[in-house]
Parts: C-alpha cells; structure tokens; sequence
C-alpha cells in the first residue's frame, strides 16, 4: 500500500465531495420536480455518485490504495447521499422516517470508524458497497421527474426505498456483529 495521500483517486474522492453543494444549489434553485434545472441536479447527482467507482477502480489497478482513501470515500459517499435524502426530505419527497434511519445507519458506522482509527482503518466491504450502490440508485430515480412522465414509476421508487433501507440497516447490522466478534476474539 502507497502512502502518497495526494493521488488521482483521493483527488477524485475530494471533488466528489466538493460537489455536493453544487449540486444541492442545483437542485434547491427551483426545487419543483417539473423544472428542467431538476435534471441537471440528477446529472450532477449521477456524475458524483459514478466516481465512487472510478476512484476505487483507479486506486486498485494502479497500486494507490490509501489509508485516507480508505476513509474518506464511504464519507464522501455518505455526504453525497444523506445530502441528497435530507434534500428530498426538505422538498416532501422523501419521508423523513427513511432519511433518518439511513442517515443513523451511516452516521453510526462513520462514528465507529473513527473510533477504531488508532488501531485499524475499516474499510467498506462488499455488502457496504451493494448498499451504496442501491442508495445511489435508489436517490438518482428518487430525484429524477421520470416519475412525471410515468406515474407507475413512483410505486416502484417508493419499493425501492423501502428495500435500500431495509439493506442499508441490514449491512449496518453486519459490520457491527463483525466488529463485535472481532474485538471479542482479539481481547
């Protein structure tokens, strides 16, 4: 493992960050989901969440994983999609039950992370990274008007956050029984 903090795919993961706030400037400048700035907040939405893999990627193939890449991008993740939720919660589009459920989930992990951070970087596994997968799915339709020009779609939206939340508090459920058993086996 590399220790040059400053690479591509921890450059990539900074501005993942630095674009949610674009994109919630975007997407509050005219909040109606019929507003044609509507889809340039889920373009910038889609292009942010696609670089989670694109960094990853780019760090594995050119040997430039990072213990700071390694916990900065479920963060930049986090931010990215629990600012697209509490957004979509402010507009009612979301209920707020799910957004805080998911945002305890997220918060938890982030906070237990940082506590094991003398001893250990946890990295996200592969349920972590379905899950985020799901949410950035997830959050791209819930943004989109598709549901405009397709009523049907809002059911199946509203299937698929249930189902996100169910997974994303399931994999949280996971990393913490394993965190458990492996502080339980190391003492």
């Amino acid at each position: 493992m590399r220790r040059d903090w400053l690479n591509l795919p921890n450059v990539i993961t900074l501005l993942r960050i630095a674009a949610v706030p674009m994109f919630l400037a975007v997407l509050f400048s005219e909040p109606e989901k019929s507003s044609p700035w509507r889809w340039l907040a889920v373009f910038l939405f889609v292009a942010a969440i696609a670089t989670d893999g694109v960094d990853g990627a780019i760090a594995r193939k050119r040997n430039l994983v990072t213990d700071l890449g390694k916990l900065l991008d479920p963060i930049a993740d986090k931010v990215l999609l629990g600012g697209a939720l509490i957004a979509l919660s402010v507009l009612d589009e979301v209920h707020w039950a799910f957004t805080i459920l998911i945002l305890v989930r997220e918060i938890a992990l982030t906070v237990y992370r940082m506590l094991v951070l003398r001893d250990r970087v946890v990295a996200a596994n592969a349920g972590g990274k379905a899950k985020t997968i799901m949410q950035g799915i997830t959050v791209g339709f819930l943004l989109s008007p598709l549901d405009l020009y397709w009523p049907p779609l809002a059911t199946l939206e509203f299937a698929a956050l249930i189902l996100t939340t169910v997974v994303t508090l399931v994999t949280g459920a996971q990393y913490l029984l394993a965190a458990r058993r492996s502080s339980s086996v190391s003492s």
